[in-house]
């Protein structure tokens, strides 16, 4: 099972759903444990509301966590191993037993706001990369530096990575991508520069946060995304959740982990197919399917 991170997010991304009790009963315990009414702003919207990165992380924690509910409550397998893309990792965390929900919900939006807090809006950007490989992107930060900071954050799929880092570096590594051939160039619409060194600050501060945090040895492995491992001890846990901050996430690694492990079939819980795109591209062996409405669910934890 695999958990989607921010970008999948949108107005109304729930509806597909339908009226299924461990779904809204997960958006009404998020709701309470952060005092603001989620459900609502997903119907309600507006999408600028909803990107707000200390809307969308515990948005899309809730998301995959009343997926993954809704998955048990229907008689659905209890996976070999659980992964989640960034932010999703949390919602794996949750859906092993190793960090408790209405806890998850309150960290993540703390995360959120010491990420944002840690660079002025317009100083940093991230841009995807189509067409390179990561070993491509690494000399095209190398040489788009230039005593400032633009690494690989996202490394999602051998022909797509998205970069981090300052604006002007990220600016400057975008132009000789486009140089080498790359197929295509995007200037993502993001808050702040994820998954890079200028994210260390934040990660300190949620360092901190995490010493109060209660963590459990996972039930069900849980494939990290800073290290490709699974750490079973609270203080490793935690100290994966902080490098995983400032440090890019490994999904090619992370998929190829899987299948190499013995895995024959992965899901994705929650709204779009991002992740299920990706590990086609990545291992095409696999069988992906998205769970993305109340009739997939239901059929597929029929079959699972």
């Amino acid at each position: 099972m695999v958990f989607p991170g921010q970008g999948s997010q949108s107005v109304g991304m729930m509806a597909s759903y339908g009226d299924l009790p461990a779904v809204r009963e997960t958006f009404v315990e998020a709701s309470d444990a952060l005092g603001q009414d989620l459900w609502q702003m997903l119907v309600d919207g507006p999408a600028e509301t909803i990107n707000q990165t200390v809307n969308t992380q515990p948005i899309m924690l809730t998301a995959g966590v009343a997926v993954w509910r809704a998955w048990l409550a229907q008689g659905g397998a209890t996976p070999s191993v659980v992964a989640g893309h960034s932010l999703g990792e949390y919602s794996a965390l949750v859906a092993a037993g190793a960090l408790q929900f209405a806890d998850a919900v309150q960290l993540v939006r703390f995360r959120a706001q010491v990420m944002q807090e840690a660079v002025a809006v317009g100083e940093g950007a991230m841009a995807a990369i189509l067409g390179l490989g990561p070993e491509d992107i690494e000399a095209v930060c190398a040489e788009a530096a230039q005593g400032q900071v633009v690494s690989a954050a996202n490394l999602n799929s051998p022909g797509q990575i998205v970069i981090a880092g300052h604006a002007a570096a990220v600016s400057r590594a975008m132009d000789v991508c486009t140089a080498r051939g790359a197929k295509r160039v995007v200037l993502l619409p993001v808050s702040a520069p994820f998954h890079c060194a200028l994210m260390r600050p934040a990660a300190e501060r949620l360092r901190e946060r995490l010493a109060s945090v209660a963590v459990a040895v996972p039930k069900i492995p849980v494939l990290n995304n800073v290290d490709v491992a699974m750490p079973t001890e609270p203080d490793a846990i935690r100290d994966a959740l902080v490098r995983q901050a400032f440090s890019p996430v490994r999904w090619i690694e992370t998929v190829k982990c899987m299948h190499a492990d013995g895995i024959e079939a992965v899901y994705e819980f929650g709204p779009g197919k991002v992740l299920a795109g990706l590990v086609r591209r990545i291992e095409g062996a696999l069988a992906i399917e998205a769970i993305v409405d109340a009739a997939r669910l239901q059929a597929a934890a029929t079959q699972a």
